[in-house]
């Protein structure tokens, strides 16, 4: 297939065509948030009046023109609700990624509130997170740029880039997972305030050249959303997205099923949702979590691209982190399920295998 650029995936696309949402994979009280969550990750703070936070770089209107040839359709690389990002070239040929954020977005927000978020982004630093490496505002205009990434999404990857698919063996796929828990474990942990992702998906993990992972989008953006439609437009990742997002409520442990979608995505190499395929087998969850236990029916669920290239054992250990999706019950539980997912995935890097049933065993009770 044609190779494509990549673009941060901020909204769904053909909503006409939209199914409605899936019934709950697992029920449980959860605590109700704000899906606007502070981006503040630090306590520490630079003055809001610094025009030019240390780490990162100004821009100004006239050099991003340049850099992406007037914001021309040809360099827009994604678009969603906060705005549009363009590849930018630079005079030494390094390509950046500029968000341009929509009038809409920012309309609430003053000069000062918008250079304190700045701050606050410039504070998000982590391996496996798309670094912030400057801002402009001038003329009325924000913009924020970011790393630029050759090898596009995860999920271009995964189901329309035959070039990276190819590349996409069973340990590049358990490192990406592992990147991908690293990141929001840093996010739901380091981080204070903790920085909910709310659209955690393979749109939104993107892939450098020796096909790390970094997550993008939302990484402290939550102050731009300002009202609850917009907020609520934010969660419509359908197949994604935890079921209780539909009635408002959207928690750290909400990211942590979207981080099980991923790695299920990452297994079988089918999308979140996908109405393509037979009614049955369209949503991935309730497709593939059934299949868990069966290792027959696990073996057979998995992409085919493979080829068979894995072990039974690490496959076996792989359904051992997915099991406990419906085991999540509460904030905690979240954060132990990311750190013994990442444990796990960890220990399948370096071939060294946990015991059996391990990480079913620190979950005592199921949600449903």
């Amino acid at each position: 297939m044609h190779r494509k650029d990549h673009g941060i995936d901020m909204t769904n696309t053909d909503e006409e065509f939209l199914p409605p949402p899936p019934p709950p994979f697992f029920l449980g009280n959860k605590d109700e948030v704000n899906p606007v969550v502070s981006a503040r990750v630090t306590t520490h703070r630079l003055p809001v009046k610094n025009p030019n936070p240390s780490s990162v770089k100004v821009f100004t209107i006239a050099s991003l023109q340049q850099y992406t040839n007037s914001f021309s359709e040809e360099n827009c690389v994604g678009a969603g609700m906060l705005g549009s990002v363009y590849r930018a070239k630079l005079p030494d040929q390094k390509l950046l990624a500029v968000k341009k954020l929509d009038s809409t977005a920012c309309r609430q927000q003053s000069d000062e509130e918008f250079l304190e978020l700045v701050s606050n982004i410039s504070e998000v630093r982590h391996a496996n997170i798309v670094e912030l490496v400057g801002y402009c505002a001038e003329h009325g205009q924000r913009l924020l740029v970011y790393e630029y990434f050759r090898n596009g999404t995860l999920h271009d990857a995964l189901h329309t880039d035959d070039e990276i698919h190819q590349k996409l063996a069973w340990s590049v796929r358990i490192r990406v997972a592992l990147g991908a828990a690293r990141a929001l474990e840093y996010l739901h942990e380091a981080c204070q305030p903790p920085i909910v992702h709310h659209n955690f998906k393979c749109a939104n993990l993107l892939l450098d050249e020796k096909l790390e992972v970094h997550v993008s989008d939302y990484c402290g953006l939550a102050p731009l959303i300002t009202s609850p439609s917009l907020a609520g437009h934010l969660l419509t990742a359908y197949g994604s997205s935890a079921p209780e997002f539909d009635s408002g409520c959207y928690t750290h442990q909400s990211d942590v099923y979207s981080f099980g979608v991923v790695m299920l995505e990452l297994l079988t190499g089918r999308k979140a949702y996908d109405r393509s395929r037979p009614g049955g087998e369209q949503y991935l969850v309730r497709w593939a979590v059934p299949k868990l236990h069966d290792i027959d029916a696990l073996s057979r669920m998995v992409d085919p691209s493979l080829n068979g290239a894995y072990t039974m054992k690490s496959l076996s250990r792989l359904a051992d982190i997915l099991f406990p999706l419906a085991y999540i019950e509460s904030q905690n539980s979240g954060h132990l399920y990311l750190k013994l997912s990442k444990n796990v995935l960890l220990q399948m890097t370096w071939s060294k295998l946990p015991a059996s049933n391990e990480t079913r065993k620190q979950f005592e009770k199921p949600m449903y």
